[in-house]
This record gives structure tokens, C-alpha cells and sequence, in this order.
């Protein structure tokens, strides 16, 4: 027996714990199913659209900074959620600003705030004018829509803070690879732009950059730049040496009668939306045109993943606690799209006459809900120590490694 041995034959060993559970009966570190924070993010976006009430979408963008802050890991992408802030905070800005400038809708009773130089239109281009008197009523109905904005943009922004792009594509069907292989590499581009511009800040810093505002705009976009073009040819690289767009075993034929299928499928779920959304359609362009097309789209989906075969390294796994996130995310939708047990004014309060805002308890309750996904989902994972690796005595500092980065822990 060797030394090292004789250690680990000494160290105590610690009892089993449940399943899901950690030592103290905690529940143990793991990192969500991705489709589960999308599915919480876009419930969460779909539920934001209902509304203009400013109180309301507060309520979601504060929902959104807990959760995130609770459940987002170490990872680059991960601390990116700041930009996604500033970002809607600038189209709040810019709302405002084209409304101001682009003045209409202004009525008597309105409270004018200040006014701007007046250009006149020619006759082309009447009902829009540029300039003129800027009420208090139309900057808040334009705030009150850019916050709107601005929440879904920080919804979308949230996913691709706590969950990881690029394994939202080992769970897609076969026939949709491809285009999951283009929407995450379209959905990773603001994860990555963001770690190259913290990386690129944090190498400026360390070599005592001075410059500061538009001056040191060269040195951080052309770096920034090299990066991203970096970042494509190795992706381009590693997507060409796994045999990235090949066609398989599949005929021609194969491949245009799924092409075929899927682009029915598509019409048929189009004119269904159209039918059952538009109360003067006929009936054939509601719910049967809709479920005929959601028939082509699976039947097209399943003949095309024939000639895909994929294998799963370690495939993500839907548990309790992917279905709670996930529901958190659905009944606050569901609750703001019911309006059951409040009036369905209250979503979008009208500014004649100017009062302020009623907040509904039911709304309320449903984001609080969609903000428990914080604490139903498990705390992010990390990774086990390999095997083999040197032991340590009590007391000794440790590196613990996370999935994607490193962090020191005592």
C-alpha cells in the first residue's frame, strides 16, 4: 500500500447523501437544462408584452436581476447581463428622443413641457411633423413603450446570461441541426462581443491604459475586432473538421420531400395564426389549417432526422426542477394573458386623464411567481474532481473548477 494510499484510508468517510441532495440536506450544484431558462425567459418576455403599466415592468426587469443574479454561473457570457441594461436603457432613450422630435398626437389638454424649432413638411409626407411643441403625455407614452422594449430585450438577455447557448443544440431534432448550429452561432455573437470587450478592458488596465471616452475607442474596437475574426475561423475550422453540412445517406429526393413537408407545414401554421387570430376569416384558415400544418412541420421533422445521426456526450437531463422554472415562467403568462380577477385596463393604464398607475395584485403575483424560479432551480454546477488527482489535507486551500472558468475557494 502506498503512502498516498494509507491517506485516503485514513480520511473519513463522509455518509451517502439523496439524490439532488448535498451535504446538510442541500440540494447539490448543478447547472439547468438550457431549453428550460429559454423557456422561463420567452414565458417571461411573452407576459411583459401584455402590458404598458410602468410598475409592472419594473416589477420584471427587478424579477429578471434577481434571478439572474442568484443563478447565473462564473462563465464569461454570464456577466453580460449589465450590457443588456445599458442597452435598453439606450433604447428607452432613443424612443423618447424620436418621440420628441418627431412630434404627434399633441391634443389641447396636453401638458406641454418645452418646445422645439418647428421645419415644415411638404404635402407627402403630412400627419408627420418634425418639431414643435413636446407634451408631457406623449414622453410618457413613449417611455411606457420603450420600457416595454427594453424588457424583452432583457429577457433575451437573461437567457443567454444563465443558460449556455451551445448546448440548447445537442437537444434539437436531427432535421433542425443545421439551423440550430446558425441560431446559436447568431445567439453566442453578443455572449462572445461582451467577453472580448472585458477581456480586452482588463488587458488595458493591467498595462496602466490611461485613455478614457472616445479616445480609447481605437484601442479597444480593433482588438475586439481581431478577436471576433478569430473566433470565426476556428469556428469555421472546427465545424468543417466534424463534418458540418454534409448531406448524409439521404437522396435528393429525401431531402425535397422534407424541404416540401416543412415549408407546407409552415404555410399551414401561418394562415392557422391568421385564422385564429382574425375573427373574420373562414373557418377552414383557424384551427384545422393550423393543426394540418403542425402535422407537415412533424412529419417533415421526422424524415429529415433520419439522415442525421448525432451522439450525446453527457445529455442534459429535464427533471423537477426544469418543469418548476419552466412553469414559473408559463402561468405568468398565462395569468396576464387570462385577465382573470382584475380589469384588463390596469395592463395598459391610459394617460387622458394623467394619473398614476394602478398596480393589480394578480399581475403582481404572477411575476413574483415567474421570480421564484430563482429559488426552485438548483444552484449552479461545477465540475468533479478528477480522478487520480492529489488529495489535500483540512484546511488547504483549493482550486475548484467550474464548467467553464476557474475560481479559487478556501
Amino acid at each position: 500500500m502506498t503512502a498516498l494510499d494509507k491517506h485516503a484510508a485514513a480520511l473519513p468517510v463522509s455518509p451517502p447523501t439523496a439524490p439532488g441532495r448535498g451535504a446538510g440536506g442541500r440540494r447539490s450544484a448543478r447547472n439547468l437544462h438550457p431549453l428550460a431558462w429559454w423557456a422561463w425567459a420567452l414565458a417571461l418576455a411573452t407576459a411583459a408584452s401584455r402590458t404598458t403599466n410602468p410598475l409592472l415592468l419594473l416589477l420584471v426587469l427587478a424579477v429578471l436581476g434577481y434571478v439572474v443574479t442568484a443563478r447565473r454561473t462564473e462563465a464569461p457570457w454570464a456577466r453580460g447581463f449589465t450590457y443588456y441594461l445599458w442597452l435598453a436603457l439606450t433604447v428607452v432613450a432613443i424612443r423618447v428622443v424620436f418621440r420628441c422630435v418627431f412630434a404627434t398626437g399633441i391634443t389641447p389638454n396636453d401638458h406641454l413641457l418645452f418646445s422645439l424649432p418647428h421645419i415644415p413638411t411638404p404635402d407627402w409626407y403630412a400627419g408627420i411633423e418634425i418639431g414643435g411643441p413636446v407634451s408631457l403625455e406623449a414622453t410618457l407614452s413613449a417611455a411606457f413603450d420603450g420600457l416595454r422594449l427594453a424588457c424583452l430585450i432583457c429577457c433575451i438577455g437573461a437567457a443567454n446570461t444563465l443558460a449556455n447557448p451551445k448546448r440548447a443544440l445537442r437537444v434539437l431534432p436531427g432535421a433542425l441541426y443545421e439551423l440550430g448550429v446558425a441560431v446559436t452561432v447568431s445567439l453566442s455573437v453578443a455572449p462572445q462581443l461582451v467577453q472580448s470587450v472585458q477581456r480586452v478592458a482588463r488587458a488595458r488596465r493591467l498595462r496602466a491604459g490611461r485613455r478614457k471616452g472616445v479616445r480609447a475607442l481605437r484601442s479597444i474596437v480593433v482588438p475586439v475586432l481581431e478577436d471576433a475574426l478569430e473566433r470565426s475561423l476556428s469556428l469555421a475550422a472546427a465545424m468543417d473538421s466534424r463534418g458540418y453540412g454534409r448531406s448524409g445517406t439521404a437522396s435528393r429526393r429525401s431531402r425535397r420531400l422534407t424541404g416540401a413537408l416543412m415549408l407546407l407545414g409552415m404555410c399551414g401554421l401561418c394562415a392557422g395564426v391568421y385564422g385564429l387570430l382574425d375573427g373574420t376569416a373562414p373557418a377552414v384558415l383557424g384551427l384545422p389549417a393550423f393543426l394540418a400544418g403542425a402535422v407537415l412541420c412533424v412529419t417533415g421533422l421526422l424524415l429529415g432526422g433520419r439522415r442525421v445521426r448525432r451522439t450525446t456526450y453527457r445529455p442534459d437531463r429535464w427533471r423537477a426542477a426544469e418543469w418548476g422554472v419552466a412553469g414559473c415562467g408559463v402561468t405568468a403568462a398565462v395569468l396576464l394573458f387570462a385577465t382573470v380577477g382584475y380589469d384588463a385596463t390596469d395592463l395598459n393604464p391610459s394617460l387622458y386623464p394623467l394619473a398614476w398607475p394602478t398596480l393589480p395584485l394578480v399581475p403582481v403575483l404572477a411575476l413574483l411567481l415567474a421570480g421564484a424560479a430563482g429559488i426552485v432551480s438548483p444552484p449552479p454546477g461545477r465540475t468533479p474532481v478528477p480522478a487520480g488527482a492529489p488529495l489535500r489535507r483540512r484546511g488547504t486551500r483549493s482550486i475548484s473548477t467550474d464548467r467553464t472558468t476557474s475560481e479559487v475557494s478556501t
